[in-house]
C-alpha cells in the first residue's frame, strides 16, 4: 500500500515551514506517513484536485498564497468558518467530493486562552487580517484596523467588523489598546519595519506579531523593551498546523513537544531564546 501522506500547497511554497512541523509530530507518535511541499501554479489548482482525488494515500492539504480564496469555488463543502473569514486553508477529502476549512483563525485564538479586549489594534487588510478579525468577533469590544490602503482596511471593517474604525497606517489612533496585533509583512526580512505602534499599547497589554522570519521582530523587541506581553508568529503556525494535523492523519498533534519544535524551527537561535 502506498504510504499516507498530506502536503503543502501555494506558490511559491520553498519558505513553507509545514513541512518540519508535520513531519516532526509524525515521528513523534510513529505513524508510517510524510508530509509534503509541492508547488501549485495559479492555473495548476484544478487539475491539482482532480489528480489527487484519484490517489487513495492523499489525506488532504494545506493551502498558502494565493490560493486561499481560490481554493473555495473547487469544493463542495465550505466550513462556516472558513466561510466567514472568506478564506480556506486546509482541503480534506469526502467520499463525495471537498472539504475546506480554516484553521488560521483558530491558531490565532489558541495562545490568547479565551482572553478578551476593550480595544484591538490589527495592522493589515489581507488574508491573515481577516482570520484574526474573525478570531476575535466576540472576544474584543473595539476594533481599529490600521493598513497601508485606508479604503481597503475600510471595506474590511465594513465587512467583518461591528464596532470598530479605519484607517491608514499612519493615522490617528484615539483610544489606547490592550491588544496590538501585526497582521501584515511589516517586519518581515527584506520589508520595511511598522511604525512604533506599540506605543498605544497599555502597559498590561499584549502586543502579537504573525511574523515568524526573524522571530524577534523590531516590533516585538521594542514592545519587550517597554515591559509588554508579547506573542510571537511561531505560536499561531504551530497551532493552525495542529488542527490540520489531527483532520489529515486521525491523531491529536503531540503539543507536549512545542518548546522542542520551536528550537527545530529557529536553528539560528538557540534553546533559551527560541522559548
Amino acid at each position: 500500500m502506498t504510504r499516507p501522506y498530506a502536503e503543502v500547497i501555494g506558490d511559491p511554497i520553498a519558505q513553507s515551514k509545514s513541512p518540519v512541523i508535520h513531519n516532526f509530530w509524525l515521528e513523534k507518535l510513529g505513524i508510517d506517513a510524510e508530509y509534503r511541499r509541492c508547488q501549485v501554479r495559479p492555473d495548476e489548482l484544478t487539475d491539482y484536485f482532480v489528480q489527487r482525488r484519484g490517489d487513495a494515500a492523499w489525506r488532504g492539504c494545506n493551502v498558502t498564497m494565493p490560493h486561499k480564496l481560490a481554493v473555495m469555488d473547487l469544493v463542495s463543502d465550505l466550513s462556516p468558518l472558513a466561510r466567514r473569514v472568506g478564506a480556506a486553508n486546509v482541503v480534506i477529502p469526502q467520499d463525495l467530493g471537498l472539504a475546506a476549512g480554516n484553521t488560521d483563525a483558530t491558531g490565532f485564538a489558541e495562545p490568547l486562552a479565551g482572553r478578551r479586549f476593550d480595544h484591538a489594534i490589527v495592522v493589515g487588510a489581507g488574508g491573515a487580517a481577516r482570520a484574526v478579525l474573525a478570531a476575535l468577533a466576540g472576544r474584543a469590544t473595539w476594533i481599529t484596523i490600521l493598513n497601508r490602503d485606508a479604503d481597503k482596511a475600510q471595506a474590511l471593517l465594513d465587512e467583518l467588523v461591528p464596532a470598530g474604525a479605519a484607517t491608514a497606517l499612519d493615522g490617528t489612533i484615539d483610544q489606547p489598546a490592550d491588544l496590538l496585533v501585526n497582521a501584515s509583512s511589516l517586519g518581515m526580512a527584506g520589508q520595511p519595519d511598522l511604525p512604533d505602534l506599540e506605543r498605544h499599547v497599555m502597559p498590561d497589554g499584549l502586543v502579537y506579531d504573525l511574523v515568524y522570519a526573524p522571530l524577534e521582530t523590531p516590533l516585538l523587541k521594542a514592545a519587550r523593551a517597554r515591559g509588554l506581553a508579547t506573542i510571537d508568529g511561531l505560536e499561531m503556525l504551530i497551532g493552525q498546523a495542529g488542527e490540520a494535523f489531527e483532520r489529515f492523519f486521525g491523531a491529536p498533534a503531540p503539543r507536549q513537544y512545542d518548546a522542542e519544535l520551536r528550537v527545530l524551527l529557529t536553528p539560528d537561535r538557540g534553546p533559551r531564546q527560541a522559548l
